[in-house]
């Protein structure tokens, strides 16, 4: 049986470029499984197995690695960094105990760090953070530190301090043990001596010793009441501390290096398993009923209970379809029959691997606290709960966001059809955020996503990994419909054709919700005038009828109905008359209620150099962008705006130009607002054209 207290399950995780895949190699080749570092750059990297991974250099999908350090198990996974694959960040930490959050030491604190760092405190991961790339110029720790403390109100813990700076840089002074690390100019992790602290930094050695202190000692009482006498703890109280204070995310212990140069990750490791929490000691996951409300039950984690695990990745690689399971509780054998419990069907678990990134290893059997992969799962999808067929639960589910960008794509010829279909079908079962509609007039395939980069990376590992040969149109962008008025109106359905006819009369008014509140349905029929059982009809119509709204056929959002008064017939009245009814009255009443376009709104956050601040704000006022704020950083300035996504595309190329090549964007969404008259009536007007073409 294996000792749960000795397994870590951690991601990596910030912004694009701060170097979490690097540091994941660096991880990989200090715990000896592997001995060739490749390099992100140069596209060789063991967690970016992709092409289009390589090719790039970012990350896409996250990897999932399993070495040891220590005598510890650490299941690594290296999630990705840009904003459009924000949901591959939000399912991984959704099953891991603790993270590794990295910062790059010229760049600081990053939006996508920023979204990452909130769906950490939202998931209540317990982190260490890590100021990568201090080799780079314009790299400050401290300056960092600050920016951690100010911009994402965490509570950082120095736990080592940078010798040199920039290209002078070349080790760490750990605060704990007062002993420095440094590195010679061979860049091997193992060639390293301690030596004493240097003379020049004693004094900040000390400063910062004594703030550490004096945090730890806040997690335990007696040994702050004793370090108030003037006795120093032992550097075992400390870590002890130390752990706890990590754990109830009062702090978050701060290290500083270069993966690259390969300089402090075995710091880094030491933390992970000294501060980050094992299964056991992370507050267990709720269970929930069908309708996903929390039932009071906990998945306690340990191996003597019934079977409870999380599927929270699918993915289709040449050995076959893998799911990604995280076991919470419980034991898992080869030739297990488990239950789905979302869709009430059980499987036969055939073969189970545990992942080495795109390489595996055939394993018999895994218990509560592992991160594994079994083959050949059927009808298991993303957030879908695996357990004992005589002990079902359900685990807490996952909420994915819903796509802003779409485009069009056609097959080529006919063998590319089903080849198409079949590529899809498994795209959308790896990615939740990845959507997929047919457009009933034309026939053609519509595909909705995050963002430009993740559209443009589904079509190329459409043309390349599946060989489908296919058009693709331009991106469009997911407008909505809304109301601006309340009105109050009525509807009569009357249909008399021989024998029993339909009836079904209501009185309703329709007046605009609030904000993200969805469609709405109440009742306030007095007397019986329409029977209750046919309230859940009319609400049925009323709902149906939201996919398209009056103005352009977008779907509708943010709409009350009140339903006051209406009539019925004993014999002719039935739900569908009244569903049709609804219906009826949605098509006469929403046109008279000033209906408005909305569209969609994305937080921009640009990264520019000085001299090319003025163009970039211009730039995003006449893209009607609303400029929130401008920040400066070592190298250049932050400016965050508010822009429509409709001015946004192709952004990236005007940026490129205007900045000589050197600034950078990212974009998420934020809401939905109403639409300028002149936009409306160019979509109107395309939307009439696209249609008039059919």
């Amino acid at each position: 049986m294996t000792d749960l207290s000795l397994y870590r399950n951690i991601g990596i995780f910030a912004h694009v470029d701060a170097g979490k895949t690097t540091t994941t190699e660096r991880i990989l080749k200090l715990t000896g499984k592997i001995h060739k570092l490749g390099e992100v750059h140069e596209g060789e990297s063991t967690t970016d197995f992709m092409e289009q991974e390589a090719e790039r250099g970012i990350t896409i999908q996250s990897a999932a690695v399993t070495c040891e350090w220590k005598g510890h198990r650490l299941n690594v996974i290296d999630t990705p960094g840009h904003v459009d694959f924000t949901v591959e960040v939000y399912r991984s930490l959704k099953v891991l105990d603790g993270g590794i959050g990295v910062f790059c030491g010229s760049g600081g604190v990053e939006p996508q760090s920023e979204t990452n760092w909130r769906y950490a405190n939202e998931s209540e991961v317990a982190r260490v953070i890590f100021v990568n790339k201090l080799d780079r110029i314009g790299a400050d720790f401290l300056n960092v530190v600050e920016q951690i403390k100010k911009v994402l109100g965490a509570k950082p813990l120095v736990m080592t301090l940078p010798i040199g700076r920039e290209d002078t840089f070349k080790g760490v002074v750990d605060l704990l043990t007062q002993q420095a690390y440094v590195w010679d100019e061979t860049g091997l992790p193992e060639n390293y001596r301690i030596e004493d602290v240097p003379e020049d930094m004693k004094d900040d050695v000390a400063m910062y010793r004594e703030q550490l202190i004096e945090t730890a000692v806040e997690m335990d009482d007696d040994l702050m009441m004793s370090y108030m006498d003037g006795e120093e703890p032992s550097v075992e109280d400390l870590k002890r501390c130390i752990r706890k204070g990590t754990r109830d995310l009062e702090f978050f212990p701060t290290f500083c290096g270069s993966a690259f140069k390969n300089k402090g990750m075995q710091l880094v490791l030491d933390a992970v398993v000294d501060y980050l929490p094992a299964p056991t000691e992370v507050d267990p996951q709720d269970l929930t009923d069908e309708e996903g409300n929390p039932t009071g039950a906990k998945a306690i984690v340990s191996a003597d209970e019934p079977l409870r695990a999380l599927a929270f990745k699918i993915m289709d690689d040449r050995f076959g379809a893998l799911t990604f399971v995280r076991i919470y509780s419980g034991k898992l054998n080869k030739g297990d029959t488990i239950l789905n419990s979302f869709t009430g069907k059980t499987e036969r678990v055939g073969r189970m691997v545990e992942m080495q990134a795109n390489e595996r290893n055939e394993l018999s059997h895994a218990q509560a606290g592992d991160i594994i992969a079994i083959v050949g799962m059927k009808n298991v999808q993303t957030g879908h709960t695996l357990c004992d067929p005589k002990h079902p639960c359900t685990l807490e589910a996952m909420v994915f966001p819903d796509p802003v960008i779409s485009i069009a794509v056609a097959p080529k010829d006919k063998g590319s059809t089903e080849k198409m279909g079949i590529a899809i079908g498994k795209m959308v079962a790896e990615d939740p955020s990845f959507r997929v509609e047919t457009d009933e007039d034309s026939g053609e395939t519509i595909l909705k996503g995050m963002g430009e980069l993740h559209l443009d990376i589904k079509v190329d590992i459409l043309k390349r990994t599946y060989g489908v040969e296919m058009v693709v149109g331009q991106p469009q962008v997911a407008y909505r419909e809304t109301i601006t008025q309340a009105i109050e109106d009525s509807y009569t359905h009357k249909k008399q054709s021989g024998g029993s006819g339909q009836f079904g009369k209501i009185d309703y008014r329709i007046k605009p919700g609030e904000p993200n509140s969805g469609f709405k349905f109440t009742s306030t029929v007095v007397g019986g005038n329409v029977p209750k059982e046919f309230f859940p009809a009319i609400e049925k119509g009323f709902a149906g009828m939201m996919q398209k709204g009056p103005l352009a056929g977008f779907p509708v959002l943010d709409v009350e109905v009140e339903l006051f008064d209406g009539a019925y017939h004993a014999v002719d009245s039935s739900a569908i008359a009244f569903e049709i009814a609804a219906k009826g009255a949605f098509r006469q009443s929403m046109p008279k209620a000033g209906p408005q376009m909305l569209e969609p709104i994305m937080k921009v956050d640009v990264f520019t150099p000085d001299d090319h601040v003025g163009d970039v704000i211009g730039d995003l006022n006449r893209r009607r962008g609303m400029i929130n704020g401008q920040e400066p950083g070592a190298t250049g300035i932050r400016v965050k705006a508010e822009v429509p996504l409709s001015e946004m595309f192709g952004y990236i190329g005007h940026l490129r130009t205007m900045t000589s090549g050197r600034g950078q964007f990212s974009m998420e969404f934020a809401h939905y607002a109403p639409c300028p008259q002149n936009v409306t009536e160019e979509v109107i007007a395309k939307v009439k054209a696209r249609e008039a073409e059919k």
